[in-house]
């Protein structure tokens, strides 16, 4: 009996070494059986270690019988009496960056990455996706070939949506990518209350909402900030002097577009340090205030008191011969997402 008992507990440990350290992979195997709404899993490889998928960790528009196969990613490992029990979920965020993982190679060798996800089971998810390699678009990477990557992992979840933007550091252009496939205005942000004002055109507010709110409320979700959202009609109804409306200077999207590699006067050490916290053109660090320069790893107090003073010197205008404009200001390159 005691050798029996230590052969078991040296299987229990064999599985939480397995796992301990496999959390948000994607497991294989066979639904063994079903009760009381959870589903009793047993994985192709680790046949006697207990795995489940909980009721809440279910995707309920799916529907399993007993003996299918069935995907899921590792959610978290539990400990019980019997030993370790793996919680497997096809509900969790983790899931969809799993199978993305699985799909996309640029995911697999850590040159893209999704940096933020947001999810409603069964209905829609949106990701953000970066690249930290310049020639390799993440968007693109993603979609793969006539969408043949995203269609994979749509395919995998039953026909769910997914909407797949580009991350960015800047809080505004990041939820004015978030919010596609709406086009929006302007924004303006509120970093104290963390809030953002989005103005779109009237023909464009109905698909920034989305249907019963979906849209604006997995932008949210995606970016960490409320995002508020007005037509145009009802922005200047309020009556705001605010400079959403601004008219912007014809040189300043170029300028925003200089990426920080030709900024004459970084050193080559200190771009390095910026692009690897996902800071690529000038308009990426344009609002940064020096607290926040501060805070990145090599970033020491002289060397952002040098990038404050090239911002500064880029950024200053001369609006002696400004003239107002009620043009409206076109796309930038890049904030439209793709929608599968």
């Amino acid at each position: 009996q005691r050798i029996i008992q230590r052969v078991r507990e040296g299987e229990r440990t064999r599985i939480r070494d397995e796992f301990a350290t496999r959390v948000g992979d994607l497991l294989s195997g066979e639904i063994q059986q079903i009760e009381r709404g959870k589903l009793v899993v047993m994985l192709n490889k680790f046949r006697e270690a207990e795995a489940i998928i909980p009721y809440r960790e279910q995707n309920h528009r799916e529907h399993f019988h007993q003996g299918e196969p069935i995907r899921a990613v590792l959610k978290r490992v539990e400990e019980t009496p019997k030993g370790p029990r793996l919680i497997l979920s096809r509900a969790d965020a983790l899931f969809v960056k799993a199978l993305f993982k699985l799909e996309v190679p640029e995911i697999q060798q850590g040159i893209v990455e999704i940096r933020a996800t947001a999810r409603e089971v069964g209905s829609r998810t949106k990701i953000a996706v970066f690249s930290r390699d310049d020639s390799i678009d993440p968007v693109g990477a993603c979609v793969g070939l006539k969408g043949s990557r995203v269609q994979a992992v749509v395919n995998e979840l039953g026909g769910e949506r997914i909407d797949i933007v580009p991350w960015s550091p800047d809080p505004e252009r990041f939820a004015k990518l978030a919010l596609a496939p709406a086009k929006v205005a302007r924004v303006f942000s509120d970093p104290t209350t963390k809030t953002i004002q989005a103005v779109v055109d009237e023909d464009q507010l109905s698909l920034a909402i989305g249907r019963n709110g979906q849209n604006v409320r997995l932008a949210s979700e995606l970016t960490g900030w409320k995002i508020d959202l007005y037509s145009s009609r009802e922005w200047l109804e309020r009556g705001t002097d605010s400079p959403l409306f601004a008219p912007l200077p014809e040189e300043s999207d170029e300028m925003a577009d200089v990426r920080l590699s030709d900024i004459q006067g970084l050193p080559p050490a200190t771009v390095a340090v910026l692009e690897e916290a996902g800071y690529r053109t000038l308009n990426d660090i344009i609002d940064l205030e020096r607290e926040d320069l501060l805070k990145l790893p090599g970033i020491a107090p002289t060397e952002a008191d040098r990038i404050m003073g090239i911002i500064d010197e880029l950024t200053t205008e001369d609006t002696s011969d400004e003239v107002a404009s009620s043009g409206e200001r076109s796309p930038e390159p890049g904030e439209a997402g793709s929608t599968a």
